[in-house]
């Protein structure tokens, strides 16, 4: 489990830094697990935030201590952010990937795929279980009332480093930020290896660096190199 120091950093820094970390759920006597692949950072100054509209009860996680969960509801389903350092920061998990290991194995899995099935109750492809906010609480039992303003708990709900950081990531802009509130901000954070399997494909057809995107090193710095990174593999579904 992940201290608090770690989380208390500015919100983009920690929308890179967890970037490659794992999400661990304990649910039915699994640890329902998914890997971070895509995060949004958010600023109190930033007017697509929702700190930025001001305090009240239901957004107090925002303004409390760097690793407080806040939970919302979006788009019919859950969402869930963790708050960084200073009051009204934080960093929305956008998307994540199931990771499978000894703690995590096809028994959780398999709870994963039940908690959240494909249309007509059909088993969801793996890479489309976490593809998105709201299907990655779905897939890893969580949900607003349970855990908004909460803290971490080793025995219930952590976020673990698995040694699985990459050097290189992809920066752009966020999505669903209304025109006019700072849509523009590149503060949307991709995991190379993993892009086909985020929000949006920042590699898609059509997308170009620098004009769409960018690579980044996990400070945050651009990278002196264009195209995909070199030893980095992508992942096939």
């Amino acid at each position: 489990m992940l201290d608090k120091d770690f989380f208390n950093r500015d919100s983009p820094a920690l929308a890179r830094a967890l970037i490659g970390k794992v999400l661990r759920r304990r649910w039915k006597n699994q640890w329902l697990s998914a890997r971070i692949i895509e995060t949004e950072a958010y600023r109190l100054d930033d007017r697509g935030s929702h700190a930025s509209l001001g305090y009240t009860h239901k957004r107090r996680a925002l303004f409390m201590d760097g690793g407080t969960i806040y939970m919302y509801y979006s788009r019919g389903g859950d969402s869930f952010n963790i708050s960084a350092a200073g009051p009204g920061n934080a960093v929305l998990l956008k998307s994540g990937y199931p990771w499978i290991d000894a703690i995590a194995g096809p028994a959780a899995l398999e709870e994963m795929q039940a908690q959240n099935p494909g249309a007509a109750g059909a088993v969801r492809p793996i890479h489309r279980l976490c593809a998105g906010q709201t299907l990655l609480c779905r897939s890893l039992a969580l949900r607003v009332p349970d855990w908004d303003a909460h803290s971490f708990d080793p025995d219930e709900l952590f976020v673990d480093d698995v040694g699985e950081s990459p050097e290189i990531l992809i920066q752009t802009t966020r999505l669903g930020i209304t025109a006019g509130r700072d849509e523009h901000l590149p503060y949307r954070f991709v995991d190379p290896a993993y892009a086909r399997y985020c929000t949006r494909n920042p590699l898609r057809r059509g997308q170009t660096a620098p004009l769409h995107y960018c690579w980044v090193d996990r400070n945050g710095e651009l990278a002196d190199f264009q195209g995909f990174p070199p030893g980095a593999v992508a992942v096939a579904g």
